[in-house]
C-alpha cells in the first residue's frame, strides 16, 4: 500500500470574503482531505492568515506540481496571497550558530536525534573551537570562523556564502555570542532566530544573573524571536517563564536561565520547521 504524502499549505494575503471557502474548495475538488487546519484574521492590519494540512488521493489527485500549478491560477492570484505548499516529512535545512556555551546545541541535537524536531543541520559555525568535539561526533561538519573588530565583515560574508553553499533555510543562534550586522540581519529576515535570558527589569551587559540576583527578581525568562538590525526586538515566537524568590543565588538563576533557554528555543525552532510562524509586522502569528 502506498503511503499518503501530507503537504502543509501556508496563506498570507488581504482580508476579504470567501477565502476560506476558495481554498477549502479547491483542495476538495482535487481529491484532497484536510487533516488540520487554522485561520486568523489581523483586524489592526486586515491580513489574513492560514495553515492547512492535507494530503492528497493517491488515485484521484494529481500530482502536487499540477496542483499547486492551478492553486495559483485558480485561487492564489484572485486573492493577491503569498503562499507555499511543502512536503509535511521533509526536514528543513538548518544551520547552527554557537560560541562556547553547550547547552541550546546539546538540547538542540537530542530532541533531532530523538525526532522531536524535522530538521537536517546542514553545518554547525563558531567563533570558537570549544564545541568542535560535541558537533563532530554527531557527524555534523562544524565550522570555526573566529571574529574580531579587523574580520567582522568578512567572517559574515563567509557565513552567507556557507548559508547559501548549503541551502540552508533557517539559522539558529544558539547561545552564538556575536552582534550580527544590520546588513546580515537584513539578509537573514525571517529565517533566523535568536535566543536570549529576559528579565522584569531587564539586565543587559556582563553577569546578568548576578544583577538579577542583586535586585530580587522574582521572574526570570528566555525569549525566542527572528533577528533584526534591532538588537534583540525581533518578532517575538516563544517566551519560557518561571517564578523565583531569594533562595534562589545567582548560580541557581543561571541553572534555571539555561533550561527556560533551551525550552524557548526548542518550540520557536520546531513551530517555524513546522511552517505555523506568520511574520506579522513587529508581531507573529504562530499556530500551535
Amino acid at each position: 500500500m502506498t503511503e499518503q504524502k501530507t503537504y502543509i499549505l501556508t496563506v498570507t494575503c488581504p482580508a476579504k470574503t470567501g477565502i476560506v471557502a476558495a481554498i477549502t474548495g479547491f483542495l476538495a475538488e482535487q481529491h484532497c482531505y484536510i487533516t488540520e487546519m487554522a485561520q486568523y484574521d489581523d483586524e489592526m492590519t486586515q491580513k489574513f492568515f492560514c495553515r492547512i494540512m492535507f494530503r492528497p488521493d493517491t488515485v484521484l489527485s494529481p500530482d502536487i506540481g499540477s496542483i499547486r500549478s492551478q492553486f495559483e491560477e485558480a485561487v492564489a492570484s484572485h486573492f493577491t496571497m503569498h503562499w507555499r505548499m511543502t512536503n509535511a516529512s521533509r526536514p528543513m535545512r538548518v544551520a547552527l550558530m554557537v560560541s562556547k556555551a553547550d547547552h541550546c546545541l546539546v538540547d538542540l541535537l537530542y530532541r533531532r536525534n530523538k525526532g522531536d524536531l524535522n530538521m537536517d543541520i546542514t553545518c554547525v559555525i563558531s567563533n570558537h573551537t570549544d564545541l568542535r568535539s560535541i558537533v563532530e561526533r554527531e557527524g555534523i561538519r562544524f565550522i570555526c570562523l573566529p571574529v574580531d573588530k579587523t574580520n567582522k565583515q568578512a567572517q559574515e560574508a563567509r557565513m552567507l556564502e556557507l548559508v547559501k553553499d548549503t541551502q540552508t533555510e533557517l539559522v539558529v543562534l544558539a547561545r552564538y555570542m556575536q552582534i550580527l550586522s544590520d546588513d546580515t540581519c537584513r539578509k537573514l529576515q525571517g529565517m533566523c532566530i535568536n535566543i536570549h535570558h529576559s528579565f522584569l527589569p531587564g539586565f543587559k551587559g556582563a553577569r546578568p544573573y548576578h544583577q538579577a540576583f542583586d535586585r530580587g527578581v522574582k521572574l526570570i525568562g528566555a525569549t525566542a524571536h527572528y533577528v533584526t538590525s534591532d538588537l534583540d526586538e525581533g518578532p517575538i515566537i516563544e517566551q519560557s517563564v518561571e517564578r523565583v524568590d531569594h533562595t534562589y543565588h545567582p548560580e541557581n538563576l543561571a541553572a534555571l536561565g539555561r533550561d527556560l533557554e533551551n525550552s524557548a528555543l526548542a518550540k520557536a525552532v520546531k513551530l517555524h520547521t513546522e511552517h505555523r510562524v506568520f511574520v506579522d509586522g513587529n508581531k507573529t502569528v504562530v499556530f500551535k
